[in-house]
């Protein structure tokens, strides 16, 4: 596009600047028809899973990694505990 009347570096800075609008232009459509095809699959699938669910769901595997933790740490104290009492008692040593 040309500028009647604009110095040259007005000019060339506006054409980038053109160039640039024209870019974001074509991801902002981008974006756009992805979030409409997102929207499409949702009403398609029926009624989204509510944030409410998600939140109970993580917070009960959360409690499951909790305890698989506090049972494995139970374990390790456990192992510890024969492998000095194995020793203790002349049992094989490593």
């Amino acid at each position: 596009m040309t500028y009647a009347g604009d110095r040259p570096d007005v000019r060339e800075t506006l054409d980038q600047l053109e160039g640039i609008l024209r870019e974001v232009a074509e991801e902002l459509a981008g974006w756009r028809s992805r979030a409409q095809k997102a929207e499409g699959d949702l009403k398609s699938r029926g009624s989204p899973v509510k944030n409410s669910d998600l939140e109970s769901e993580n917070k009960a595997l959360r409690q499951r990694v909790e305890g698989a933790r506090t049972r494995v740490q139970d374990l390790m104290e456990r192992l510890t505990f024969l492998e000095e009492q194995a020793r203790d008692n002349g049992g094989p040593r490593k």
